[in-house]
């Protein structure tokens, strides 16, 4: 009955949600490219590729759930070198890093919406043989259907706010069933197994494994590109103050601190990576009117010496930047809220600040804080002199980083965890 109103009120659900969602669409651009396959239509080259694959379904949201899907493939391909996935993921800037990542061995689709008809399709042509959701993305037909057709499913890197727990507990009627069909839920830490129980989750298939967000110690640090940057432009010996994923006002404040900096540390560079690159015009714009003399990654070639700043204007190469900085600022911390992940950032051993609002990464903030692994800054006054104090004293940005690499170590190899277990949950399934 609960799933019979679901799907009766979609239509109008899609009504009201529908025109932000077109314009998020048009500003990232390539919305058109594909849209079928939102619909659950495939071309039939699509059909004829995926035709008799049986291969494991993971779906991811967006850039962040993207690297995780992509960690947790390579480690079931380990396991099992015969695995064949197809990655499924929400937005553009998802599948673009999507398409740029996946191995000969993986697929890349968008997401079908999670309407009856429309996952029926889907289901029809990718056939697998296996489900796994990345985080929270357990829709109510996408359960029904893999339940349907008895398609084990599991969650990977399901951790779960406080704030998020209170919010579905206020539907547990609709959300219980839902979560109880799930096989497997593996979450990062003890506290979420306690939240996935509260909300009508199985003990016996709650998973305590670590966070694949924070596994990223055997990741490559320096990308081809950062190479040839510091190699052919910036002297290696000029400090780097570098904005990770900002957000609107955030690259603003960093170009307020550089320039206060200037005058104690005339070697300062700035380095801004915003986390939606189609706002690269708008800080060109700003960093002109300060009168700053920057340039774009796309087009940056051998003049870096004369430059003041990098502005990155592609998406999904961050982690491959992080090793040329001398201090990071994290991003959607002080302007915005909700916190980008810090772990890229320490696994380079590079020193972290952020805002006040790392909601989304709540308990490691205050793990970090706790631990002399990060500092936090209430606004850009503050911003300012913890970065004089790191740019003077080497020796405090030592025991920042390795501080915080004792907090995120117990994250390590939880994506090899999560694949075990979801090897022995379809273990009894053809391959």
């Amino acid at each position: 009955m609960i799933r019979l109103i679901y799907n009766l009120l979609w239509p109008l659900g899609l009504l009201l949600f529908l025109p932000s969602h077109l314009a998020k669409m048009f500003r990232r651009g390539g919305y058109r490219k594909d849209f079928g396959q939102r619909l659950g239509f495939y071309s039939s080259e699509w059909r004829r590729r995926l035709h008799g694959k049986s291969p494991t379904w993971i779906h991811a949201v967006s850039v962040g759930e993207v690297v995780i899907a992509l960690k947790l493939a390579e480690q079931l391909r380990a396991l099992r070198p015969d695995l064949k996935c197809v990655l499924t993921t929400t937005t553009t800037t998802g599948h673009a890093l999507a398409q740029k990542s996946a191995p000969s061995w993986m697929d890349v689709l968008y997401a079908p919406l999670d309407f009856w008809p429309v996952m029926r399709r889907a289901f029809r042509a990718i056939a697998p043989q296996r489900i796994i959701l990345i985080e929270a993305e357990a829709w109510p037909n996408l359960v029904a259907e893999a339940t349907r057709r008895k398609i084990p499913l599991a969650l990977a890197n399901a951790r779960l706010s406080p704030r998020s727990e209170r919010r579905f507990r206020r539907f547990k009627v609709f959300v219980g069933p839902i979560f109880r069909r799930l096989n497997l839920i593996c979450v990062p830490t003890p506290e979420d197994a306690e939240r996935w129980k509260n909300l009508g989750a199985k003990t016996s298939q709650i998973h305590a494994v670590g966070n694949i967000k924070y596994d990223v110690f055997n990741q490559p640090i320096l990308s081809d590109v950062a190479q040839r940057f510091r190699e052919t432009g910036i002297d290696a010996a000029r400090p780097i103050l570098f904005g990770g994923s900002t957000h609107r006002g955030e690259e603003q404040i960093l170009v307020d601190v550089f320039c206060g900096l200037r005058p104690e540390f005339p070697d300062l560079f700035l380095i801004l990576a915003p986390r939606h690159v189609e706002r690269a015009n708008e800080i060109e714009a700003e960093l002109r009117k300060r009168d700053l003399r920057s340039i774009r990654k796309t087009v940056a070639g051998s003049r870096t010496q004369e430059l003041d700043c990098l502005l990155i204007d592609t998406t999904g190469e961050l982690p491959g930047w992080y090793n040329i900085a001398t201090i990071v600022f994290i991003g959607k911390s002080l302007t915005a809220h909700g916190g980008q992940n810090p772990v890229e950032a320490i696994s380079a051993r590079k020193p972290v600040i952020f805002g006040p609002h790392m909601e989304n990464f709540a308990s490691l903030a205050k793990q970090l804080i706790a631990g002399g692994g990060a500092l936090i800054v209430q606004n850009s006054e503050e911003l300012l002199e913890n970065s004089r104090r790191l740019l003077s004293r080497p020796a405090d940005r030592e025991k920042l980083a390795n501080n915080a690499l004792r907090v995120i170590q117990p994250h390590r190899e939880a994506a090899a965890r999560t694949a075990v277990f979801i090897e022995k949950l379809s273990s009894s399934q053809p391959r």
